[in-house]
């Protein structure tokens, strides 16, 4: 997805460092900052954002930060992502307390105009993206890192701070397959599976509101997990809520060979409940694989119209990977032939 156009540019070198003194500096010191090299960033998506080496102080050490700067508007998802203040305030009050392998989170910098703030986070040196990673390894440390992390969150829901977090309900699932059914309605020929499925979905909505609750990342694909000398390092949070942590699971693994899905299950398993997965564990994951196929099939911005010789040759790439992993299981279904 590309950057918001609706905040073009980065800040001039004065804004830049004055923000980053107020974020840097909260006590007031005298300390000063000076930045030293701006880098652009070349993987950016939803946000602007770029990479900033400054120096605070006489401290040796420069640092290297990550900035993310937000807009006024930008796809919000129907409720599923937020902006980049909310982003900061889950680096703040859901991972910073955890001491886990995320960045460090320096601070949040309100520039005074409405939802356009600034995350200021460690910049991850040498970390290469899961997704691209060559290292096989990579993904099952990503599958062992969610595992803890929702166990570590098992409770934390009830928190009183973690209240802003989204919560997952009967509305917010239905709205995807209905979505997904209105989208792909006029091209329902060549894609004979979607309106069944969308229905099959909206009778496994009770299993995924029965299932057990944590703290979730809400896109924990494999392009949103450094790898980093062995060492597992999740970015982009915008989405993270109160969900089955089973949904993250689907969401590293979708579109993997069966054997590396089966690896990451176990290690996940291990992870999260070391005493043994419930039951229902096999249940819950079929009915969030139905959900992350409509989160992405569900969302018009997303989507572009099948024109071609059969239909879909112009389509996503990765919309092609949720259609195909949308089949497959109507075809375990049998609802289509």
């Amino acid at each position: 997805m590309r950057p918001d156009r609706s905040h073009p540019r980065p800040p001039d070198l004065d804004r830049l460092t004055a923000g980053l003194a107020a974020v840097l500096r909260p006590d007031g010191s005298a300390d000063r900052v000076t930045v030293l090299e701006r880098e652009k960033n070349l993987n950016e998506s939803t946000f602007r954002t770029e990479i900033v080496t400054c120096r605070v102080g006489r401290r040796r050490s420069p640092l290297r930060l990550f900035i993310k700067y937000g807009t006024s508007h930008f796809n919000r998802a129907f409720g599923h992502r937020g902006d980049v203040a909310f982003e900061a305030r889950v680096y703040r009050d859901v991972l910073q307390p955890l001491r886990m392998s995320t960045p460090t989170f320096y601070g949040l910098y309100e520039t005074g105009d409405p939802g356009v703030a600034w995350l200021i986070i460690e910049y991850v040196k040498g970390g290469i993206r899961t997704s691209q990673c060559p290292d096989p390894k990579a993904m099952i440390h990503a599958a062992r890192w969610i595992g803890r992390f929702h166990a570590a969150n098992q409770r934390r829901p009830r928190m009183r701070k973690l209240a802003f977090l989204q919560r997952y309900d009967e509305a917010y699932y239905r709205g995807w397959s209905q979505r997904t059914e209105r989208l792909y309605a006029p091209w329902r020929t060549l894609f004979p599976w979607v309106a069944p499925m969308c229905r099959e979905f909206r009778r496994r909505i009770p299993t995924l509101l029965e299932a057990p609750h944590t703290v979730t990342h809400g896109e924990y694909f494999g392009a949103n997990i450094l790898y980093q000398n062995g060492t597992s390092r999740p970015l982009d949070w915008q989405s993270t809520a109160v969900a089955p942590g089973e949904i993250d699971l689907v969401s590293l693994t979708h579109s993997f060979p069966t054997p590396v899905r089966e690896r990451c299950v176990r290690e996940y398993t291990k992870s999260r409940w070391p005493g043994g997965a419930p039951d229902t564990f096999d249940e819950i994951v079929a009915a969030a694989r139905l959900y992350v196929d409509f989160r992405w099939l569900g969302d018009p911005k997303r989507m572009t119209r099948p024109i071609g010789r059969g239909g879909n040759w112009l389509l996503k790439k990765r919309q092609r990977r949720f259609l195909t992993d949308l089949r497959t299981a109507a075809e375990t279904l049998g609802s289509v032939g």
